[in-house]
């Protein structure tokens, strides 16, 4: 099949316009699509990230420093900075010259990050594969993550884009991947093992409640099976309903979740909303309402500060 493109030159963000997601698309294809052939990373995942992280290219972050996909300045940055309050106070973002440089350097972030090496044996078509791969590896913690891209991806038809693919232009030595663990974009800390249970499934801890990473195949009447409680116990304590489905890697409490958590608050990321606050800190969701003053379905918008204690 051939695909026929026309592509737009990407301008300098201008800081007092507003864009659309198509008009974010147009400016930013032909670059996703060159990224692509270098580094054999999905033009459409580029541009879903690139729209989902910078609330397509309005976020404050995206207009005052240009930067497109979140990332902090981490060891070893030595260009322009750009400091904002996020998971903490007043920490460091990376700025750049314009938007095709931030575009650059998150291909090289992940081309050269070992927990990301996985994904570059993936099909430069299998933009579901690289979207679920992206959260296992610690892109998000947004458990949503994956159907968020998956979801622009398929509205926008951006899979198309991932067909301009030049196997021939991809270069066979790209960067070595270097071991860097703990630079992760969006990642919160690593969770250790508390204890083990007699199943042999691994238990973890936030913020003093007790959690399990959610197994393939995994049912709230397995779960409840494994670890001696009862079924509705495991759908209530995560804000969920019988009838709902759970995902491979999803966290879920085995506790009832706190009333507070022991941060102050919360930077809203891109696609977040109060439920998936409430799994992030293992705060009850009722709580995160009443200190917000907000309906449990509230649209939060990147940026946006949640309390996260009374």
């Amino acid at each position: 099949m051939i695909v026929t493109v026309i592509f737009f030159t990407a301008e300098a963000q201008n800081p007092s316009s507003k864009i659309t997601k198509e008009e974010y698309i147009e400016m930013y294809r032909e670059i996703a699509v060159q990224e692509m052939n270098l580094y054999h990373i999905p033009a459409s995942i580029t541009l879903a990230q690139g729209i989902l992280e910078s609330a397509y290219g309005n976020s404050t972050l995206a207009k005052k420093a240009n930067n497109h996909f979140g990332i902090k300045c981490h060891k070893g940055w030595n260009g322009k900075t750009y400091h904002m309050d996020d998971d903490a106070r007043d920490e460091c973002f990376r700025v750049y010259r314009d938007p095709e440089e931030s575009f650059k350097d998150h291909s090289i972030f992940l081309s050269t990050r070992d927990r990301y090496s996985f994904l570059f044996d993936l099909e430069i078509t299998d933009y579901k594969g690289w979207a679920k791969g992206l959260k296992r590896a610690g892109y998000a913690t947004n458990p949503k993550y994956p159907q968020l891209l998956i979801d622009i991806i398929e509205e926008f038809r951006l899979y198309e884009f991932d067909k301009l693919y030049q196997k021939d232009a991809y270069s066979l030595n790209r960067p070595k991947p270097l071991p860097q663990p703990n630079e992760d974009i969006n990642a919160k800390e690593d969770f250790q093992p508390v204890t083990v249970s007699a199943n042999n499934r691994q238990v973890y801890e936030n913020n003093g409640v007790k959690f399990i990473y959610a197994r393939n195949g995994d049912t709230f009447y397995k779960i409840a099976d494994d670890f001696n409680i009862y079924t509705w116990q495991v759908y209530r304590y995560n804000n969920m309903k019988k009838k709902d489905k759970i995902d491979e890697g999803q966290v879920l409490y085995l506790e009832r979740k706190r009333n507070n958590a022991k941060e102050e608050y919360h930077v809203v990321k891109p696609g977040e909303d109060l439920y998936s606050i409430s799994q992030r800190y293992a705060v009850k969701l009722n709580r995160l309402c009443k200190y917000n003053t907000l309906d449990k379905d509230a649209e939060l918008f990147p940026g946006q500060r949640i309390k996260l204690k009374k």
